[in-house]
């Protein structure tokens, strides 16, 4: 599907390369495990050394949603961008698009709609590009951020860069449980290999997407008449209780009940200007590996984790801290795995998550580079969920955005209208 390049080693930090537009069937995407669809490099024809130097740059981008950074819409700067070198303009910023001129259809083949980047920039400056009602130019900086591929594709929607602090998903513990005592590995399979499958297994998707969806429901009741935070907080600490959430009890300095002041644009005049009644809670989506942790055996990271990235039991909440965005390990010779992929879902009201849109993107933009022009995809959530066997965790991230902007109009539809 896309050029090799030698000189991959040589791009900026800016790479940013996800998930292929492989389109799996209903069978292997039902099940949410993220195995029908085999390995990224497989599916595209990249070598081991290819996925390696572009996890490595990828993870260095990725230092800009880690703490301590700035984590507003500023861009790499001169020295994050490892001193870029000749090949510096691999990744390509796209043109601007006229306001006027109306997107085209996209191609659609299953559960997938697929469209090029300026396409894409052309409709969501007819639907998404609202900001106090009125449709707006994608400028300069978000077209940009919208080239880094998938995590720009959130990116330029979510306005601050990601920093997946708020995520959840949902484990079945009795499920885990009596796989693991009343089954064993299949023929050839390593007890590692099998409890990291077990593990891959217990996780749902689609309960882990609606808990998100159900807190942020929450936080937008909370948010609606208050016009400070402690009114925020007062309001949802109070509507949680009610509701006999587990949520009430977190700590008041965790990342929960500190997430709306730790926004940017929650601070920017031009967003909540310190005004929660002004802001809304979206969510967003990353797949990424387990096995991360560098002390931890190394089966663990070629086969999973099963400990780690699991949900708190009661309230659904996943500790990102330790996620370096670090891709799995080979387990033979000749594997290699791409370290993430992210997904944006934004605010759409369709209640069944079977007919939800989840908007993401092959890889960075580099018309003229390897790997060819950045592809964004329109994906139903069953397609959007099964994920690949790069991937053995799916979490569901709420973040905030004003409220004037707007992320899903009254009709999400599949490709273009």
């Amino acid at each position: 599907m896309y050029k090799r390049s030698g000189f991959l080693a040589l791009t900026t930090v800016g790479i940013v390369l996800c998930t292929a537009g492989l389109t799996p069937s209903v069978s292997q995407a039902a099940g949410g495990t993220g195995d029908g669809k085999g390995s990224y490099a497989d599916s595209n024809g990249l070598t081991a050394d290819d996925v390696r130097l572009i996890n490595a740059l990828n993870e260095a981008a990725l230092d800009l949603g880690r703490p301590g950074k700035t984590p507003g819409g500023d861009l790499p700067s001169a020295t994050e961008s490892l001193r870029a070198s000749a090949a510096a303009g691999d990744r390509v910023t796209p043109p601007a698009e006229p306001l006027d001129r109306m997107p085209d259809a996209y191609r659609a083949h299953g559960d997938r709609a697929t469209t090029g980047i300026s396409n894409y920039i052309r409709k969501w400056q007819q639907v998404y590009s609202h900001r106090d009602g009125r449709v707006q130019q994608m400028t300069e900086q978000q077209r940009e951020q919208l080239s880094y591929g998938c995590v720009g594709v959130t990116w330029v929607n979510s306005g601050p860069y990601p920093t997946n602090k708020l995520a959840f998903a949902s484990f079945d513990e009795e499920k885990h449980r009596n796989a693991l005592e009343n089954t064993g590995p299949w023929p050839g399979e390593t007890r590692a290999e099998f409890e990291g499958r077990i593990a891959k297994q217990s996780f749902d998707e689609t309960k882990g997407f609606n808990r998100a969806r159900d807190v942020a429901s929450v936080m937008n009741k909370a948010l609606e008449s208050a016009h400070d935070e402690s009114a925020y907080l007062s309001n949802l600490k109070a509507e949680l209780t009610k509701n006999g959430d587990a949520l009430a009890a977190e700590d008041s300095r965790s990342n929960f009940y500190s997430a709306l002041r730790n926004t940017p644009s929650f601070k920017d005049r031009n967003g909540g200007n310190h005004d929660p009644s002004k802001m809304k809670a979206v969510i967003y989506s990353k797949h990424f590996w387990s096995g991360q942790d560098p002390r931890s055996p190394s089966d663990k990271r070629k086969y999973g984790d099963p400990d780690a990235f699991r949900p708190h039991r009661n309230t659904g909440l996943v500790d990102m801290s330790k996620d370096r965005n670090t891709s799995r390990s080979p387990a033979k010779p000749g594997e290699s795995f791409v370290n993430f992929d992210y997904g944006w879902f934004g605010d759409q009201k369709e209640t069944n998550p079977d007919n939800t849109i989840w908007t993401h993107a092959n890889h960075y933009h580099s018309p003229e580079g390897g790997m060819g022009p950045m592809q964004v995809y329109e994906s139903k959530f069953r397609n959007w969920s099964s994920g690949y066997t790069d991937f053995d965790r799916g979490t569901y991230i709420v973040t905030f955005i004003p409220k004037d902007w707007n992320t899903a109009p009254a009709k999400v539809k599949q490709g273009w209208p």
